[in-house]
């Protein structure tokens, strides 16, 4: 089997990213990963999206540091002829196009893929947007917190008294996680074919995808769920339990880790019991189950609990704070903490490396987020603008780099 190479697996591929926040420049950062050239495009002085969670001297935050590492960042102001006239170059020489905003928006950044298409007629343009480009909602602004809202999780989440959205944005990364997927599919497509498309996604439709268990158990039979707190309704013993000195959880699914549970609480009387004969019925009853599972692990330190379950092979772990996450072994060891040149920080920035690795060609973080404009004349002179054109560009303000 041949060992990596220090080739990416992207090299050659080049990506123009609009996106701003999450979703768009995720999806243009994971390509970038694995060795896609990704000129991030923003306005003279850098886009709004920098200043999420500040954490640097300069006020950039972790949203934007995570999510634009391996870029490369041209400040332009794409409004009046000379600014026309450099973007259209630019797409030129991209394959891809990431952008996220409102389907009805990207006539008017002259980002449509009729536009595009007409400049580079095989380009791939990827767009995500809060509702998508159907229905009343189409036009509508919206965020991570709107479509855990609007897809059920946040209702199913907490006590049932108020309805809680939990703190990460996985609605984001989800579609973020989409593009990406519908990008590469699209590459692959164009590879056979040599024809472009239009790659559409976005928040709500990714929340729904996430949250089919629920949806489709609803729409199939109607049991109207509710928040059960950390509670499994499907299975159980799952839920959050105190320990000693700390909390865990379980998540016992399936009769073979059931079984294995029941032994250890010394309740193997269960295991013929109705009310624990399946996956669901288990969920039914979960009550009984967690308050067992709660006196056992009340009298037992965190470690002890995890070990004991670890060696009957049961489903646990411990409930981490960020700063406990971080310093956990097996997050230590699992090449996920990339430390990584920041500017403006004196030691270098624990970045996290994609969710998934490829044997051949893995990912890499060979640069750290770029500064406004960083590297605006390199990008211009790659797509063909001489040095009087950019320097036009420049003189009227429609394009800057750091001082």
């Amino acid at each position: 089997m041949a060992g990596p190479t220090s080739r990416g697996a992207l090299d050659g591929i080049r990506v123009l990213d609009f996106g701003r926040y999450v979703a768009g420049p995720y999806c243009a950062m994971l390509l970038a990963d694995f060795g896609a050239d990704v000129i991030r495009v923003e306005r003279p002085g850098g886009g709004e999206d920098r200043a999420i969670t500040p954490v640097t001297p300069e006020g950039e935050g972790s949203v934007f540091l995570q999510g634009n590492r391996n870029k490369r960042s041209l400040a332009l102001d794409p409004r009046g002829e000379l600014g026309r006239a450099a973007l259209r170059r630019l797409v030129e020489t991209a394959d891809v196009v990431v952008v996220n905003v409102p389907e009805s928006v990207l006539p008017k950044m002259g980002l449509d893929y009729a536009s595009l298409s007409a400049i580079r007629p095989d380009i791939i343009l990827t767009n995500t947007s809060s509702f998508g480009p159907v229905g009343p909602w189409a036009d509508r602004p919206g965020f991570d917190s709107v479509a855990q809202a609007m897809c059920g999780s946040a209702f199913l989440t907490g006590t049932g008294e108020v309805p809680y959205r939990t703190p990460i944005s996985w609605v984001d990364s989800a579609t973020a996680l989409y593009a990406a997927f519908g990008t590469m599919v699209a590459l692959f497509e164009r590879s056979r074919t040599g024809r472009g498309q239009q790659v559409t996604g976005s928040l709500l439709a990714s929340a729904l995808a996430f949250s089919a268990t629920y949806l489709v158990e609803e729409a199939a039979t109607g049991p109207n769920r509710t928040a059960t707190a950390n509670r499994s309704v499907i299975n159980g013993p799952t839920d959050t339990f105190r320990t000693a000195d700390g909390w865990i959880v379980t998540q016992c699914v399936g009769p073979a880790i059931f079984k294995r549970w029941a032994n250890l609480m010394g309740e193997p009387e269960w295991l013929d019991d109705p009310r624990f004969a399946t996956d669901q019925l288990r969920g039914d009853n979960g009550a009984v189950l967690s308050e067992r599972m709660a006196r056992w692990c009340a009298a037992r330190t965190t470690a002890e609990a995890l070990d004991t379950m670890a060696a009957a092979s049961i489903p646990a772990g411990p409930v981490l704070s960020p700063r406990e996450a971080l310093a956990h072994p097996q997050v230590q060891a699992s090449g996920m903490l990339v430390p990584t040149p920041v500017h403006g920080l004196a030691n270098p920035l624990a970045l996290l490396a994609p969710g998934v690795a490829l044997g051949g060609t893995p990912s890499s973080i060979r640069s750290g987020p770029p500064r406004p404009g960083q590297h605006s004349r390199a990008v211009l002179a790659e797509a063909g603008l001489g040095e009087a054109e950019i320097a036009a560009l420049f003189e009227a303000g429609l394009v800057t780099e750091p001082a």
